[in-house]
């Protein structure tokens, strides 16, 4: 075997790079702000779906990149640190995923485009300055936030008030997990109160008229988050916290159905959110979700 070939990362640790188990969560994303925003033809929704998932494998590599030394000292074994694959391979992917991320927004026109580059900026943002940053929950609840708000620009050209709530809701959301997230290397939880955030979503479909299919989404939701939490809160097994973790990022699919439900969608499509939850689950037993 050649040095060439023995220099070659593993599809397997590729994978890895990118927590390619959470990809479920941001397909559901794009499902259901296309709901929200009126829906999308089958080219369009293929566009959007590729897009966001360049945005967030980039995301996630370069996510590696920025903590490679702090992951050396706390999390030895990632992948540059095992010499698995280089530093410098890392980065290109990771650009060079934002970049075709923002390549795919451009036949949806100069806005969608531009809100592409921003979601791509924000991305950056968060890798360069979450470590030791109070703030940077708010900046990966954005992060996903700007996933409705690119798919509902390329579709409709505007942020309609619905896709604004679904957003601000799953930025919340989204938030709650990323602070949970950055205790997972100690197991523990400090202050339990940013966890509140987690009840964004119920709280702004609570006033709401209760059809049975956004019931039922809140309530699939509502047993998640609180099993997740009193494992946050209780710790009652080794490995609790990563746990919960990895039980909330994959909520953020029922997240997406209670928005559709929210929104008045149909039931086959918050249906199809929900089902992402199960799936994302499922991958990260085969792949670490965090």
């Amino acid at each position: 075997m050649s040095a060439i070939a023995r220099s070659l990362p593993s599809v397997s640790t590729l994978l890895r790079l990118g927590r390619i188990s959470n990809l479920p969560t941001v397909w559901t994303n794009v499902l259901a702000s296309s709901v929200i925003s009126g829906g999308a033809r089958a080219d369009q929704l293929g566009l959007l779906l590729a897009a966001m998932t360049a945005f967030y494998i980039g995301g996630m590599y370069l996510n590696d990149f920025f903590d490679r030394a702090i992951d050396a000292r706390d999390r030895p074994g990632r992948p540059i640190d095992a010499g698995e694959i280089t530093a410098s391979a890392v980065s290109i992917v990771g650009f060079g995923m934002l970049a075709l991320g923002i390549v795919l927004m451009m036949p949806f026109g100069f806005a969608a485009a531009a809100s592409g580059a921003v979601l791509a900026a924000t991305i950056v943002l968060y890798d360069v300055w979450h470590k030791g940053n109070a703030l940077s929950p708010i900046v990966m609840g954005l992060c996903r936030a700007l996933v409705y708000v690119g798919v509902a620009i390329a579709l409709g050209g505007s942020i309609s008030q619905a896709a604004a709530i679904g957003a601000l809701a799953l930025a919340a959301h989204v938030a709650g997990i990323t602070y949970a997230a950055k205790q997972e290397e100690l197991n523990r939880i400090g202050h339990l109160w940013p966890l509140l955030l987690l009840a964004a979503p119920l709280l702004l479909a609570w006033p709401l008229v209760p059809t049975w299919l956004l019931m039922a989404a809140m309530a699939l939701l509502l047993a998640v988050d609180a099993s997740s939490v009193r494992l946050l809160a209780r710790r009652p097994v080794p490995g609790a916290v990563p746990l919960a973790v990895s039980r909330l990022i994959a909520a953020i699919c029922l997240v997406d159905a209670v928005a559709i439900g929210w929104a008045g969608g149909g039931p086959a499509m918050a249906a199809l959110c929900a089902l992402g939850y199960p799936l994302t689950r499922a991958f990260q037993k085969i792949i670490p979700g965090t």
